[in-house]
């Protein structure tokens, strides 16, 4: 059974014809011109290099992937993502960029089953998936993302923050688009809670914040203990 199973509609497959339509850039949130380039060039500041290996998270149709593939030596960009149509979306605009020849590695796996791929990252990042889940399925990413993390790497994540811990009563995010609750998509967590399933997978947090990002998501970072 899929580990989001009955808690958002992501799992819904779109049709060929919706592909065709672009229907993806839409259905993964929209603002494909602004939120890719704002993934590509927060990880370029933050130290990515073409020869490190990335793995892309919750990847979908390749928003943020486009620009890492095309940047990253060829063979250097991981994508996974619970969606086969978006993957199938993704290889599409891979193609339409004429980057086929960077092999992206791309799987579709709903059980965070990172070590399908058999190496170790340099550097990890989702984008709008904390978001979507709760603090039980985070907890079961962080965990593996810990096994397949290197040694000096990083995993950079974006969630919406509650102002307190077990905070029940819905908040209006930063520009007032996006309403979280504590046990309904999207959701939302305090820094403490975070840091509390950081620890429990075996990671440290350290919280970026502000990052831009247009519907006010936060950063986090994860890395193993020293």
């Amino acid at each position: 059974m899929s580990v989001m199973q009955n808690i958002n509609s992501y799992c819904i497959e779109l049709s060929p014809e919706q592909i065709s339509d672009k229907t993806h850039r839409h259905f993964v949130g929209g603002m494909w011109d602004v939120l890719g380039p704002l993934q590509f060039d927060f990880l370029i500041e933050s130290g990515l290099k073409p020869d490190h290996k990335l793995l892309d998270i919750g990847c979908g149709c390749l928003r943020g992937g486009v620009h890492f593939i095309d940047y990253l030596d060829a063979g250097n960009y991981f994508g996974l993502d619970i969606n086969s149509s978006l993957i199938e979306a993704g290889k599409i605009e891979v193609n339409d960029a004429g980057l086929s020849h960077k092999f992206p590695n791309l799987l579709v796996d709903d059980e965070f089953s990172f070590g399908r791929f058999g190496d170790k990252f340099d550097f990890m990042l989702s984008v709008s998936v904390f978001t979507h889940l709760p603090a039980s399925i985070i907890l079961e990413c962080l965990k593996k993302a810990k096994l397949s993390l290197a040694p000096e790497g990083v995993y950079f994540s974006t969630f919406f923050e509650a102002p307190t811990s077990n905070h029940l009563e819905p908040v209006t995010q930063m520009n007032g688009e996006v309403i979280t609750k504590y046990d309904s998509d999207p959701f939302h967590l305090s820094i403490d809670e975070l840091a509390d399933i950081a620890g429990q997978a075996g990671l440290e947090l350290d919280v970026v914040g502000d990052w831009k990002h247009p519907r006010g998501q936060q950063m986090a970072a994860f890395r193993l203990p020293k």
